[in-house]
């Protein structure tokens, strides 16, 4: 974290609330993070401003985790970043940029609604080992609200302006910003592949990509996809598409399109997907650049073992780089997966979008230093260690020996720092003050919870 806090003002405040996000017991609030810090009896007016001022900047941590990452990787492998948004679930109705969104959660019967904050989270590959496995650790995060709109009623420029600052504020046209931010800050030597879901797979994005940047995502099964164009009349307006060829889920169906074996790792192990593609074809969603569609046969699976076989649905995948080895692609995109990983650990572990605060800056650096703070957790992690190695001096329990993790688990993380931090502290005689002398004559006490295991076995 040294070299991550060189060029900011404050270092320790920084170093100090950055620790305090990974340990404090219970919910990470502001006054939580002070009471972690032992400075519940002191001034607190400083770290509010540390916040709200914008003091605060967890944009160097993140930055300092990209550049860690990115020394990790072959001088000729790409930066594979997955992007999603997600919403940080708020209550008071005055926190600027939040409002009324659509409940992820709610059942697919019924559209619920939720009063949250939406964040936009970039999260690079970092490989473990040489099977294929990986953890996404975060290198972006920014808030991503909505203009308030105008009441009823309002005049012709009041209602021009907010459709102009909503058109800004898309999230798509937000994360197409953010990636020529990114690619900028990325050397040139090192290409960029981006993997999104189907959301980001439109033209705001794909037909802005910056050069050298390659971008993978799902598409609808019925998504037009054209041949180039045969030839170019003489005179006249060029032509970008040829004849329509197959829609993805055409291609799916086709019978002379043959079905090919591609390995791949996910879910902890190597699996054989069914693939179907589609190279060297133009779509609407980016214009005159050559595409390949790839097609993913559902991978079946039991619920029990016995139990009759069960299919998914198919996937449709669209890679702007029409070269792009199929099992790479393939592969890059099951990576993508583990940023949702990313997001219930900052949200449940964390305590990311817990913090009581009202000004707009307060509201964007509070979150974003919790994820800064994550992203080098992970990364110090590995290099402490190696890919696979796990930390031993809180041993796991009795029911987890037998089936022990695949990688360090955060929460493992998290008890193994906290246990570095105050197992020193927690002897018996520093506790001698709370004791009371019991009287002969009165019963047994009834067990107490240990201290040291509630503490580091604890889990928030």
């Amino acid at each position: 974290m040294d070299h991550a806090l060189a060029t900011v003002p404050q270092p320790a405040r920084h170093a100090a609330h950055a620790l305090a996000q990974l340990v404090a017991l219970g919910r990470h609030t502001v006054t939580g993070l002070l009471t972690a810090q032992n400075r519940q009896q002191q001034d607190w007016t400083a770290d509010y401003r540390f916040y709200s001022r914008n003091r605060a900047q967890p944009e160097a941590l993140l930055a300092a985790a990209r550049q860690t990452l990115e020394a990790a990787l072959p001088p000729l492998a790409p930066l594979v970043v997955g992007v999603d948004d997600s919403l940080l679930p708020k209550t008071g109705r005055r926190i600027p940029g939040t409002a009324w969104r659509r409940d992820p959660q709610g059942p697919p019967f019924q559209v619920q609604f939720t009063w949250a904050q939406r964040v936009l989270q970039f999260s690079a590959a970092r490989p473990l080992g040489t099977e294929g496995a990986v953890r996404l650790v975060p290198i972006d995060f920014v808030p991503a609200p909505t203009p308030i709109k105008p009441r009823k009623g309002a005049d012709a420029a009041a209602l021009a302006d907010y459709a102009a600052a909503a058109k800004q504020a898309n999230i798509v046209a937000l994360a197409q910003r953010r990636v020529a931010q990114l690619r900028t800050a990325v050397p040139a030597s090192r290409s960029l592949h981006v993997v999104g879901d189907g959301r980001y797979s439109n033209r705001t994005l794909l037909r802005q990509l910056p050069a050298d940047t390659v971008y993978t995502g799902r598409i609808r099964k019925d998504s037009a996809l054209f041949a180039p164009p045969p030839a170019q009349p003489a005179t006249g307006r060029k032509r970008i598409y040829g004849d329509q060829t197959f829609t993805p889920e055409q291609l799916r169906q086709a019978q002379d399109q043959p079905w090919q074996t591609v390995k791949a790792y996910a879910c902890g192990k190597s699996h054989e997907f069914k693939v179907k593609g589609l190279a060297n074809v133009r779509s609407p969603l980016c214009g005159n650049k050559p595409v390949q569609v790839v097609v993913i046969a559902p991978l079946g699976y039991r619920l029990r073992q016995g139990s009759k076989l069960l299919y998914r649905q198919p996937a449709y995948l669209l890679c702007t780089d029409a070269s792009l080895a199929v099992a790479q692609l393939l592969q890059e995109y099951l990576w993508r997966w583990d940023i949702e990983v990313n997001f219930r650990e900052e949200k449940t572990l964390l305590g990311v979008g817990q913090a009581q605060v009202r000004t707009p800056a307060s509201v964007a650096n509070v979150p974003a230093l919790a994820v800064g703070s994550y992203a080098l957790l992970q990364l110090a992690a590995l290099a402490t260690y190696g890919d696979t190695g796990q930390p031993e001096d809180v041993p796991l329990p009795q029911w987890r020996r037998s089936h022990p993790p695949a990688r360090a688990t955060t929460a493992r993380l998290i008890n193994q720092l906290r246990y570095e931090l105050w197992a020193d502290a927690l002897r018996p005689e520093s506790l001698v003050g709370f004791t009371a002398s019991i009287a002969p004559d009165v019963k047994p006490e009834k067990p107490s919870p240990h201290l040291a295991t509630a503490i580091f076995y604890a889990m928030n």
